[in-house]
């Protein structure tokens, strides 16, 4: 479903994306209109497919996830059987946060979140006993400079 969005619909989303708990008369107020146009807006939006899932972003130092890693993979398999082994593999992960199929050297890099090197390692192990890969390289994050979710409307 294709949908036209005005200005509007972008300070809406605007406001979802900084703060998605925000009652309709919040949003309402902070876009000059009232709350029956913004909720007929929002669920337009949704219908179109370009609002998605609604989630809270946690802290995960709070929690105890200390450390993230960037996992660069070659592989020299490309057979569909073996692409649908790794696709399984990563979503039956609740460490790996993003995973990217890429254009150039890498063929994948995975963006996984554990509670130190050795949870790593465990997760590494776990991965690679499940699909073969030529090459895995691991790059720790030493400092998060900028992390988002929100797109420039």
């Amino acid at each position: 479903m294709s949908v036209r969005i005005d200005d509007t619909d972008r300070k809406i989303l605007a406001e979802l994306q900084r703060d998605a708990s925000q009652s309709l008369d919040e949003i309402a107020g902070q876009v000059g209109s009232s709350k029956t146009p913004v909720w007929n807006r929002i669920r337009k939006l949704r219908a179109a497919g370009v609002i998605g899932q609604q989630t809270v972003v946690l802290d995960a130092e709070a929690l105890g996830y200390e450390a993230c890693f960037f996992v660069l993979i070659r592989t020299s398999e490309h057979e569909a059987e073996w692409q649908n082994a790794f696709l399984k593999a990563l979503r039956d992960r609740p460490e790996v946060q993003e995973a990217h199929r890429l254009a150039g050297d890498i063929d994948y890099i995975l963006k996984v979140r554990v509670k130190n090197a050795r949870a790593y390692d465990a997760f590494y192990q776990a991965l690679i006993s499940e699909v073969r890969v030529h090459n895995v390289t691991a790059l720790l994050s030493m400092e998060e400079i900028k992390s988002t979710t929100m797109l420039p409307l």
